[in-house]
């Protein structure tokens, strides 16, 4: 593993639907990590080994728990399947149901499990896609509920610019693959999904998400979701800052203003022309840029080229 794991998936993966256990999703992101290191289509299509002490390494339990966990994730990921939706030759939407993995190993006593993907998911996870979501995986390590991991994913989706768009209830459910007879009454699906899953994202990683209820007449049909990177003046003071007070407790001691001035800037650079997603025009860059100028994970990735642009914190 490297030291910044990074998990890439198409949006079309995020925006699947399944029904697996928090372990078995941990096994896929650590597979589709080791995969994506690999470097080449026909390595990346062979056979991943995920290590219990680096399960344990990443989760943060001792090997005997993490080597059980694998065992039993291993178990019933060959029976996972994951329903997802692209486009026929004519444009019309084309439902997809296909399996995780062609093969699930483990090792009896030999501390690792091996999965090798199916054909359907490298596609999905190797960047084919013009549309993909990364994040890293030192933001979703506390996170033990697969509700608020995949809800976090599907935030990540939307990083450049913080909001969602409305989903329907029926469509949250499908990717949360929540069943049918699951969480019916919508006081029970909130509280026992979205509540839970929103307060553990906020308390375990690095933003603070809400979400707003979209109704029909009385009934609630819908949800957006809108999150931000948490800052320490905010978290520290709860002082709310205006635009032009520097931000004193990060390296950088950006106002607002000139975070979005330099945001603009960074998103012109040559020099970061290959940090840009792929399909992501100047605006929606520099929006993701300027979210992740509040970030101080970021900070030393970006001074040098604020330092070009003639920056100089206060």
């Amino acid at each position: 593993m490297t030291k910044t794991s990074i998990v890439s998936k198409a949006n079309a993966f995020i925006e699947s639907g399944y029904a697996i256990n928090l372990v078995a999703q941990r096994v896929i992101i650590l597979a589709i990590i080791e995969a994506r290191e690999q470097g080449s289509m026909s390595e990346i299509g062979g056979i991943h080994r995920i290590k219990a002490s680096d399960y344990g390494k990443h989760f943060e339990c001792d090997k005997t728990t993490a080597y059980r966990s694998l065992k039993s994730a291993c178990e019933s990921l060959y029976e996972s399947e994951f329903v997802w939706t692209d486009k026929d030759s004519k444009g019309r939407d084309k439902i997809n149901k296909s399996r995780f993995v062609q093969r699930a190993s483990y090792s009896e006593g030999g501390g690792y499990v091996e999965v090798m993907f199916g054909n359907d998911v490298i596609p999905l996870i190797t960047r084919l896609s013009e549309k993909y979501t990364e994040y890293e995986l030192q933001q979703i390590k506390d996170l033990n509920s697969i509700y608020a991991l995949r809800i976090f994913e599907i935030l990540m989706q939307w990083s450049s610019v913080g909001k969602t768009p409305p989903i329907t209830i029926e469509n949250l459910r499908t990717r949360l693959g929540i069943e049918e007879h699951q969480y019916k009454t919508m006081g029970n699906f909130k509280n026992r999904v979205l509540d839970h899953a929103i307060n553990e994202i906020n308390d375990n990683t690095n933003i603070t998400a809400t979400y707003e209820q979209h109704k029909e007449g009385r009934r609630i049909i819908g949800f957006t979701f809108k999150f931000k990177i948490k800052t320490k003046p905010e978290k520290v003071t709860g002082i709310k800052r205006d635009g032009d007070t520097p931000d004193m407790l990060t390296p950088l001691k950006m106002t607002d203003k000139q975070r979005g001035v330099f945001a603009a800037k960074l998103s012109e650079m040559n020099e970061l022309a290959n940090y840009a997603r792929q399909g992501e025009d100047y605006k929606a860059f520099a929006a993701r840029i300027e979210i992740e100028l509040l970030d101080e994970s970021k900070h030393a990735f970006y001074m040098p080229y604020l330092d070009k642009l003639g920056f100089r914190p206060y």
